[in-house]
């Protein structure tokens, strides 16, 4: 079994391309995913990007996507620890390498600045070993 950590744009693909993970793969994030992928939609739907009705359809699949979200003592302290290792000002995106330091096999991140800052922190992989 292969569990992986992903970020907020590979979540908002699988939403929108209503991927099914493949057996014996699991998910993982920081709770801070759900919250991000709520404003998401929300501002999405907001700008006109989105129609209403298909933003509430994403969140509904939000609501039915198996995933472990993520956000205890340990994780908080190592997300801190990783932001202030790599000079960050925010710990958002630490919360992300951190769990998937913690918890996950590899991290899928289209993100470009998190799979550069994960490279000797965490294994990468890539959208197709979702579902491969």
């Amino acid at each position: 079994m292969t569990r992986f950590a992903i970020d907020l744009p590979v979540a908002m693909r699988l939403l929108e391309e209503d991927v099914i993970i493949a057996d014996g793969h699991s998910l993982v994030g920081p709770n801070l995913l759900r919250s991000q992928a709520l404003s998401e939609l929300y501002r999405s739907v907001r700008s006109g990007e989105r129609s209403r009705e298909h933003g509430r359809l994403l969140l509904e699949r939000l609501a039915a996507l198996k995933i472990r979200l993520l956000g205890d003592r340990v994780s908080r302290a190592v997300a801190w620890q990783l932001a202030d290792q790599l000079g960050w000002d925010d710990t958002a995106d630490a919360e992300y390498l951190a769990v998937a330091k913690l918890q996950a096999d590899a991290l899928v991140a289209f993100d470009p600045a998190l799979r550069q800052a994960a490279e000797g922190i965490v294994p990468l992989a890539d959208f197709a070993d979702l579902t491969g």
